[in-house]
């Protein structure tokens, strides 16, 4: 429904007036596509042309034409009010932007200057969080501590029957408004404690709730003095309200399905990383928002033997996932089978994909690691070079260029012998972290090498240690679930 629609369909807002005032003509109205019975907004009615206010008779009733040039005038205000504020409500991203955007856009409509809001969706499967506006986080949980029952928005979340329920539509329950909070009849003395203590006199309830999306939560704003809004401010958050509880319907469903995104990529990952005498690993992963391929492995092999692998499937979403998995259990067994030979690791697994999954490619790099004697014997395809950091050096490996798995009809490329000296950390990565950067290939990489020479020296002993710092270094605005977002892999191994 859109905003001309609903405020077509509303019921009347505003306080009548004594005299009657005549209605736009009909066909007029149904052009204008709004209610010609629903009151002009107060700062439109204009006195007589041409007489001042103090001058004109007190009976004097307004022209027709003036009237309906009046209303008009302030429908189209009101309808550019909200389209402004809906335009930035739909450019949020996240549940966090968009109900912090709610707050603000409801609070300009009510006229209050704070608030707070409450997501917790009537099935029960969440995600659940609570956002203020000019309030501070000991704010919030001040508020929580009235009785749910006795606050405005817990009566609103608990009073919206379950969508499920057999017996009957969803019905959205009204606005709760408290005009003065010191005053109201039946309110918890806990309730107005607090509203003392945060110095706040009035409030007014809004729940984010229709009946087609169910219940997603509940908006509250504060007035520090006692107040109400006005019929038409209620008419236009309760317009703006149903919007935002769609657009918060949708992203829920996006949130929900990143995380179960996540949950499965995390599954298909190890657990726990082995220990191994002689080297440290620490692993760091992130799955984009739409789920990507990137995996890492660290497997035990036999003769106290090492092997590391990070790699990446073309593709996102379950099927990149399923073939990740795939992929990664198949490297685990060529491994154990002939892990001391890397580029016959490679070249099984470039077979089996070329087999398996014709229409796919993939990025892999495959290292047999001897910890005794800190030699690394690797070999990639595709993939972006390891990075070595240590005390006195800070490099990255040179691999033989290689096309990645399924580019080519049959894949060999020279392996590359390494030797890591003691307090050194050999750091394996995906290409979406340096796609996460934003910037060309070669700024990428720079920004990398820069991030990993960085690393505060109290830290170079630890490579969990090492991973968060390149981590916070090449992307300080952290891992946000942007809809472009990578995949993000890091795999450091540290040589006692």
């Amino acid at each position: 429904m859109g905003v001309c629609d609903a405020m077509a369909t509303n019921a009347p807002v505003g306080k009548p007036t004594e005299m009657t005032s005549p209605h736009l003509p009909k066909h007029l109205a149904k052009v204008a596509g709004i209610d010609s019975t629903v009151p002009a907004p107060q700062h439109t009615k204009a006195p007589l042309a041409g007489v001042p206010a103090a001058a004109a008779p007190a009976d004097a009733a307004p022209a027709p034409g003036a009237l309906i040039t009046d209303r008009l005038a302030g429908w189209v205000s009101d309808l550019t009010t909200l389209h402004e504020f809906t335009e930035r409500l739909i450019r949020t991203a996240t549940l966090d932007d968009a109900l912090h955007e709610v707050l603000a856009a409801g609070a300009a409509l009510v006229g209050a200057r704070r608030g707070m809001a409450v997501l917790e969706p009537a099935d029960g499967l969440g995600p659940t969080t609570t956002v203020g506006l000019g309030l501070a986080h000991a704010d919030l949980g001040t508020i929580e501590t009235v009785p749910r029952g006795a606050t405005s928005y817990g009566r609103l979340l608990d009073g919206l029957p379950d969508p499920a329920d057999p017996r009957g539509p969803a019905r959205v329950p009204d606005p709760i408004a408290i005009p003065d909070v010191r005053t109201e009849e039946g309110l918890d003395p806990r309730h107005r404690e607090v509203a003392a203590r945060l110095g706040y006199a009035a409030s007014y309830a809004l729940p984010l709730a229709t009946e087609e999306a169910g219940r997603i939560g509940a908006g509250v704003w504060l007035y520090d003095e006692p107040a109400a809004p006005t019929d038409r401010q209620r008419h236009l958050v309760g317009l703006y309200g149903r919007f935002a509880t769609e657009h918060l319907a949708r992203l829920l469903q996006v949130e929900r399905a990143r995380v179960q995104v996540s949950t499965v990529a995390e599954e298909l990952l190890p657990s726990r990383l082995p220990r191994v005498p002689g080297v440290r690993l620490a692993a760091r992963h992130r799955t984009g928002p739409r789920g990507g391929g990137d995996w890492y492995d660290a497997l035990p092999l036999p003769e106290g033997a090492l092997g590391l692998s990070v790699g990446s499937v073309s593709g996102t979403g379950p099927s990149a996932l399923a073939a990740m998995g795939r992929l990664r259990a198949s490297l685990r067994a060529y491994a154990v089978m002939e892990g001391e030979d890397p580029v016959a690791v490679l070249s099984d697994l470039e077979l089996l994909l070329r087999l398996t999954e014709p229409a796919r490619s993939a990025t892999a790099l495959f290292a047999h690691v001897e910890p005794a004697r800190r030699r690394l014997v690797l070999a990639g395809a595709g993939h972006a070079p390891p990075l070595l950091i240590g005390k006195r050096r800070t490099e990255y490996v040179e691999t033989s260029l290689s096309a990645p798995l399924g580019m080519l009809s049959c894949w060999e490329a020279p392996s590359v012998e390494l030797e890591v000296a003691p307090g050194e950390t050999v750091l394996l990565y995906t290409d979406g972290l340096l796609r996460r950067t934003g910037d060309p290939v070669d700024r990428a990489f720079a920004r990398l090498h820069a991030a990993a020479a960085s690393v505060p020296r109290a830290d170079r002993d630890d490579p969990g240690a090492v991973a968060d710092h390149v981590l916070r270094t090449v992307l300080p605005d952290g891992l946000g679930p942007a809809p472009e977002g990578e995949d993000v892999v890091l795999l450091a191994a540290r040589f006692d």
